[in-house]
């Protein structure tokens, strides 16, 4: 399997061309876009990403196909050679003494093993592995499963797990280091810990120190920037500029995009790689269930140990909340009624030439503040907004009025965002007065001018809005339509140059974009946002337009966008790697509803996703999901009012199997009722899913992880070795997660690593043997 090593990563971009790809591959990646595209809509459209677990025809013709197969595989003698072969590589990998991976020594002491022999006790075990009771399974290697589909599932989800690293890599977003040494194992390399790719992160201002400081600015480059397909290039200078000389950065391309994405995309569909990966998460699930029911005492015991630590005094991470919904509706009817008390003669708002004041937009509305409830406000979201994302965006206007809207929940009015700032300042002082709850709230940047940058940063800075509770990321609304309709923008690139020419300019040229440049500081990423049912009618491939060339009024597709959007971060965050200054994660929304092919694009793409539901309608992807430990911000409040039941998320299901999930509210104003909207959504998730105190301090856990948090900040909430795997990165007087559970999580996630480590390494062995 050719791949890149790491240290070829970072700096150029690896294209690739269509003559170096399978056409078969290829061409069934369009069939399956194509048909995500057409049948997006109706039930019918995800079936072939699924097993047919729940259709009695279909199920049984499938264990027939695999009934036959089996029998084949008895009477051939290159299947038994296989099959030898798997099981010598397992019993040296069931070894205790001896790794079969070639890491470090002191990795390889201090890892807890996966696999225990029959005959092995846990006194053998490293000092630092807990004792507990561990489910182990004997026997035949892939039981239910031909070998020959084994290997295929296996090189299919070692490829995917190779691509998303390179794309990790070069975007500086982070990459678990037990797969990454997995894979290094299957190249017979060793892990290093220098490999290892990390967001730089600024750390929070010390106490006594100015955050919006603007001395020690640094320099001007000098670089001349210019947008190409999308993507703005770097240059030294004009001359180099002049005979397109960029420099040496790693520019995205399209096509090797496309041709990634096929890959991904053709083996969601494959139908070995279906059945490898659904057997392998009903285990998954299966084998917690289990390990809950031998170890749950156990596991509750360590907690009761741990001094000064229970679920209400360890961090916890909002990981995914939009600014202008941060509030509760309780908390944005006290402000209304507050500042028409106070500052009723104020002038607001200008319409239609007219500069209005307070009193005169409620006189203008018809209604008086003071009989206002939160019924009237009609900020909640109901049964009314099911399936219904129009509905629900009307929700963000209070009684219905745009006006109200402009006036409180914008940051670049009439009177320059100040009631938007002050209330966002009473929400962070609440979650410093809690001080272990943080929030990262999104602020919206939607590239119809180039100036916006400028006025969100002047707001920030004037209103002093910069909170040690809060971590900013900047959400795109994948509304180009609407700019073209009302022709803000003549094509997609202007779009993209908007949003993302301001931050180059400000990397290169600080001290032309001051206010810019400290903003920045305090941004930690982005996100790509909007309704995510809508219909597209364009089938993204290595023969999409480019940005430059999209002129058209429909909107581009959702890979499309994403990208894009990605391209640039990446170009971006290795300038800014260069300069020393922090870099941006890309977070998504994704798989909330709409495309499976959606969830594809952010594989590749996303640091984390938030929502992520129909990974529960493709088990290749959820496996991927799984294997790679993307982390997923998930708002089970938020899905019950717009597009999933509570009783059928899936988040407790992808808590037990393993995926790196953390709750979020999404928009406290529109789906939650009590003050703290945080603690709302861990004590419903509780009591209903029956979670225990480790269950949701494990999701607290997640949370600080996948959040924007510096790696100080990290340290001292979660532990000093947080970035190391397994019950030794895990700090039980921090995070109150018992050692037990952290050892399960690592030792079921090596055991399925190492068995796609060991097909593909098999297949290696006999394909060099001599015939």
């Amino acid at each position: 399997m050719a791949v890149n090593r790491p240290e070829d990563m970072p700096r150029q971009f690896p294209k690739i061309t269509l003559s170096e790809v399978d056409e078969e591959t290829r061409l069934l990646a369009e069939k399956v876009y194509a048909s995500a595209l057409k049948e997006e809509d109706t039930k019918d459209a995800l079936s072939m990403f699924t097993v047919p677990e729940d259709c009695p025809i279909g199920l049984h013709q499938a264990k027939e196909r695999e009934l036959l197969k089996e029998l084949a595989e008895q009477h051939s003698e290159e299947s038994a050679k296989r099959k030898k072969s798997f099981k010598m590589i397992r019993s040296q990998s069931a070894s205790l003494q001896g790794l079969q991976i070639p890491v470090t020594a002191e990795w390889a002491r201090s890892v807890v093993t996966p696999f225990l022999s029959p005959s092995s006790t846990c006194s053998s075990l490293p000092e630092n592995c807990p004792e507990y009771q561990r489910v182990t399974i004997s026997g035949d290697y892939c039981a239910g499963i031909t070998v020959e589909d084994y290997e295929q599932a296996a090189k299919t989800l070692m490829k995917a797990l190779f691509i998303r690293e390179k794309y990790s890599r070069l975007a500086y977003h982070r990459f678990p280091r037990t797969v990454a040494q997995f894979l290094r194992s299957a190249e017979n390399q060793t892990w290093k810990e220098e490999d290892e790719v990390l967001p730089d992160v600024c750390p929070c201002p010390r106490e006594g120190e100015d955050p919006y400081s603007i001395e020690n600015i640094p320099d001007n480059l000098s670089y001349e920037l210019q947008t190409k397909d999308g993507i703005v290039y770097v240059y030294e200078n004009a001359e180099a500029l002049s005979q397109n000389r960029p420099r040496s950065l790693p520019y995205p391309d399209l096509e090797t995009f496309a041709i990634d994405l096929s890959h991904v995309l053709a083996m969601i569909v494959d139908g070995p790689t279906k059945t490898y990966c659904h057997r392998r998460l009903n285990f998954l699930g299966s084998k917690f269930y289990l390990h809950e029911m031998l170890n749950e005492m156990a596991e509750l015991k360590e907690l009761k140990g741990v001094p000064h630590r229970d679920f209400y005094n360890v961090r916890k991470v909002d990981t995914h909340i939009h600014a202008a919904a941060c509030m509760s509706q309780k908390h944005l009817l006290n402000f209304i009624q507050t500042t028409y008390k106070t500052e009723a003669d104020r002038v607001v708002l200008e319409k239609g030439g007219r500069k209005l004041t307070l009193r005169e937009v409620f006189e203008h509305l018809n209604m008086d503040p003071y009989d206002l409830t939160v019924d009237s406000l009609d900020v909640h979201a109901g049964r009314q907004t099911f399936h219904r994302f129009d509905k629900f965006n009307s929700k963000y206007n209070p009684v219905g009025a745009s006006e109200l809207r402009e006036i409180y929940l914008k940051t670049d009015n009439l009177i320059d965002g100040e009631y938007f700032a002050r209330i966002i300042k009473e929400v962070s002082h609440d979650l410093e007065e809690s001080k272990y709850q943080h929030a990262e709230p999104r602020l919206s940047i939607y590239g119809r001018s180039a100036d916006e940058w400028d006025s969100l940063s002047k707001w920030f800075i004037q209103h002093k809005v910069h909170s040690t509770n809060m971590q900013w990321i900047i959400q795109v609304p994948r509304i180009y339509d609407i700019f073209k309709s009302k022709k803000l923008i003549t094509n997609f690139a202007k779009m993209l140059e908007n949003i993302f020419l301001p931050l180059f300019e400000a990397t290169v040229n600080p001290q032309k974009h001051k206010e810019l440049h400290v903003f920045l500081k305090y941004v930690t990423g982005f996100d790509s946002v909007d309704d995510e049912s809508k219909h597209s009618d364009h089938m993204f491939s290595y023969k999409s337009p480019k940005p430059e060339q999209w002129t058209a009024d429909e909107n581009p597709p959702y890979s499309y966008y994403l990208f894009h959007m990605y391209a640039n971060i990446m170009v971006l965050n290795n300038l800014r790697k260069e300069r020393g200054l922090s870099t941006f994660q890309f977070r998504p929304h994704c798989g909330e509803a709409g495309s499976i092919t959606h969830l594809v694009s952010a594989f590749l793409t996303a640091d984390n996703i938030s929502h992520g539901l129909n990974l529960k309608k493709s088990p290749v992807l959820q496996y991927l999901y799984y294997l790679a430990q993307v982390p997923i911000a998930m708002s089970p409040l938020s899905n019950n009012s717009l597009f999933l039941e509570y009783s059928k998320n899936p988040l407790r299901e992808f808590l037990h199997k393993g995926l790196c999930v953390s709750l979020s509210t999404d928009d406290p104003m529109q789906f939650h009722y009590t003050k703290e909207a945080l603690m709302e959504e861990y004590a419903i998730a509780a009591q209903l899913w029956k979670l225990s105190t480790c269950d949701v301090c494990e999701i607290a856990r997640n949370s600080v992880l996948q959040s924007g948090l510096s790696h100080q900040e990290k340290k001292h909430f979660i532990g000093a070795n947080y970035l190391k795997d397994g019950p030794e990165g895990n700090d039980i007087r921090r995070t109150n997660v018992a050692q037990i559970r952290m050892a399960y999580r690592h030792e079921t996630l090596c055991n399925e690593l190492s068995f796609l480590v060991d097909a593909v390494k098999t297949e290696a062995a006999i394909g060099t043997q001599p015939e």
